[in-house]
């Protein structure tokens, strides 16, 4: 099967036709009709086999994680996924593992009114690189520097499961066997959370998703925001799982470091904390506030109300 054939075979057939699309898959380029007085809010990511998930992984896990990551960016940013494009690099043409593949890519499209409109697809390792889009009311987006010294910092859902995931594939930690599957799909089917950033963006200072690791990406918020903050670690959300199967220092540092929660973090001032907690329950996504923001331009941690020293960083893509 030639590259036209696979794009016309596995890559047209699908649910989502929106209306301002004027022109999908086929041509040069896509041709957009975005709805007047919006934003536009654009995203890249490219995950590579054995970096981004083990070689093991499932075709049809493959494509859902490579739109979900792609759409948690369009959610810190509090915006609505609208359309994406597809640069796909694959050793040979596999019919079974295409199918599957796109399998989980629609899904994940269908469920959020997302039409793939075009990309690309060569001849290589395996690897994948989505542009997504989205909108947002003209002016009306969250980004990484809003955030003031006296803001509260928020988290949604739990902290570490994929990260503990990843070790007990690595053999790093033994996992009672009835928590492997769970554990697993939350490393491969990570959640997008898409109808918590658009409510967010009437209350949030600031938002990140955590793809790296909490503490990483609090480190983005603090730099973009030019201020400091401080993690109550008894605070952070972690599972069951997690508490049952590590120590408790391990498992917080975990929750601090471990990548691919996918979660987003937030920061809201005094006067919208009330009105974000009630929204965010009305939304039906769980929240945990783990600390607060400061002057301080540096990053604390407190356990028991005592300063804890943390030596741990978030994953880096280029390391010496």
């Amino acid at each position: 099967m030639k590259e036209f054939e696979l794009i016309k075979h596995f890559f047209t057939k699908q649910k989502v036709k929106r209306k301002d699309v004027e022109l999908g898959i086929g041509d040069d380029c896509a041709v957009l009709a975005p709805i007047e007085n919006q934003n536009i809010v654009v995203t890249t990511d490219t995950l590579v086999a054995g970096v981004h998930f083990p070689f093991d992984t499932s075709p049809r896990a493959i494509g859902h994680k490579s739109v979900a990551v792609n759409l948690s960016d369009i959610a810190a940013m509090g915006a609505k996924p609208s359309w994406l494009s597809l640069a796909l690099t694959i050793p040979e043409v596999d019919e079974n593992w295409l199918k599957e593949f796109c399998e989980g890519v629609f899904e994940l499209c269908e469920f959020y009114n997302v039409e793939l409109i075009g990309g690309d697809t060569t001849q290589g390792p395996l690897s994948i690189t989505i542009t997504a889009q989205g909108l947002t009311p003209k002016g009306s987006y969250l980004s990484r520097s809003g955030a003031k010294a006296g803001d509260w910092l928020y988290v949604t859902g739990e902290l570490g499961d994929a990260a503990l995931a990843l070790q007990q594939i690595t053999g790093k930690v033994d996992i009672e066997p009835q928590f492997t599957s769970i554990l697993r799909k939350k490393l491969d089917y990570p959640k997008p959370r898409i109808l918590a950033g658009q409510t967010l963006r009437e209350y949030a200072s600031a938002a990140i998703d955590l793809s790296d690791g909490l503490m990483a990406d609090l480190g983005h918020i603090c730099q973009a925001s030019n201020v400091g903050a401080n993690v109550v670690l008894d605070a952070l959300p972690i599972s069951t799982i997690m508490r049952d199967s590590l120590l408790s220092d391990d498992a917080i540092a975990l929750a601090l470091s471990g990548g691919d929660d996918y979660e987003l973090l937030f920061t809201v001032s005094e006067d919208n904390k009330v009105g974000m907690e009630t929204a965010m329950s009305h939304a039906g996504t769980p929240i945990t506030c783990i600390g607060q923001m400061n002057a301080s331009q540096t990053i604390s941690t407190t356990l028991n109300n005592k300063a804890i020293p943390i030596n741990t960083a978030g994953f880096e893509h280029f390391t010496e």
